[in-house]
């Protein structure tokens, strides 16, 4: 059944889209799959403007157990390759509904493994270095333990990943790869395409972006009194083109892995402060972001950074651009959305 048809579920999300423009790059042909939930249809026709190709896309929620065995065996009978973003994702509202969280992030998993089930596949899933929680050494790797997670989502990446494993060491027809993802920024350098966050951003960058154009007010910076350089905490950001291109590379391992499940970090394996990243905006755009120092936020991460030599030499990938590319992307992005009046 080897081809170059590939299934992406969140396709047309943040961090999909961009993966889909770089399979496409490559000569896969995509097929999306997306209950819009996050996100919206239009980003089709900007990922056609980027490639010259449209993404095959059908509207459907994976929780529905039925629509997904329909879905794979009529209309996607000789596809053996998936990448599986679709999740719900933000951790505050997590928090709050629980149910919502396990009940969309565990069924959607569980519905595609089982259509999946007669055949043999290859399989990326989206986790997170949410995993580690906070580590006891830095830069953390693969080998670190993994810690009893903060939030119902980050719960959701962890028991996912069990499911995985289990399955995979259950079943000989599944070959799967975990991308422990760190934090994903930026913007295609199109500007065509980013992160659309609906509502006020739970992520750091589209709030600066925001706030840097008019948006939003002045940014709180959640604590400088923590045992960083600077005081603010610490992450690893990676330019999202950089962490779609690991998914391509993992496709091509899965291509010929013997291995039944494996995990990689995907991240630059460097840390910046908040204060650093809000540097970083100035420098890289010349516009001067306005923030207050607030309180610590219940639930942060001090620091964590990944040690992601394993990536390298495996899936023989490594991270391209800067933190200033990051920036300067995510501000041409954010000046797109205004021009074309995207929401």
């Amino acid at each position: 059944m080897d081809n170059n048809r590939i299934l992406v579920t969140g396709g047309t999300g943040y961090i999909g889209s961009h993966t889909v423009v770089e399979l496409q790059k490559k000569g896969y042909e995509v097929i999306i799959v997306d209950n819009l939930s996050n996100s919206d249809k239009s980003v089709l026709d900007r990922i056609e403007k980027i490639s010259g190709v449209r993404p095959g896309f059908l509207e459907i929620d994976l929780a529905d157990e039925k629509a997904v065995l329909d879905l794979v065996k009529n209309k996607l009978a000789d596809v053996d390759k998936v990448i599986h973003f679709a999740a719900y994702k933000a951790v505050e509202e997590s928090v709050r509904e629980p149910l919502k969280y396990y009940r969309n992030n565990f069924y959607s998993l569980i519905n595609l493994l089982t259509a999946f089930s007669g055949r043999k596949v290859k399989f990326v899933f989206s986790s997170s270095c949410t995993v580690y929680g906070e580590p006891d050494e830095l830069p953390v790797s693969e080998q670190a333990p993994v810690k009893k997670a903060t939030s119902p989502y980050g719960n959701t990446k962890q028991v996912a990943e069990e499911i995985l494993e289990e399955t995979a060491a259950a079943k000989d027809n599944y070959r799967i790869i975990s991308l422990r993802y760190f934090n994903p920024v930026g913007a295609h350098s199109s500007a065509m395409i980013g992160e659309l966050p609906k509502g006020v951003p739970q992520n750091l960058v589209p709030f600066i972006t925001q706030s840097a154009i008019g948006k939003r007010g002045e940014i709180t910076v959640f604590g400088n009194d923590y045992d960083t350089p600077d005081g603010s905490c610490i992450r690893d950001f990676i330019h999202v083109v950089d962490l779609a291109k690991a998914h391509v590379a993992a496709i091509e391992r899965l291509e010929v892995a013997t291995t039944k499940y494996e995990v990689f970090n995907a991240g630059t394996g460097t840390g910046f402060s908040v204060l650093q990243l809000l540097k970083a905006f100035e420098e890289a755009t010349g516009v001067k972001p306005q923030y207050k120092i607030g309180g610590r936020r219940a639930g942060d991460i001090i620091k964590v950074w990944g040690n992601v030599s394993k990536a390298e030499q495996e899936l023989n990938w490594k991270t391209e651009l800067s933190i200033e590319e990051m920036m300067r992307s995510a501000w041409e992005w954010e000046k797109y959305i205004k021009e074309n009046g995207i929401s």
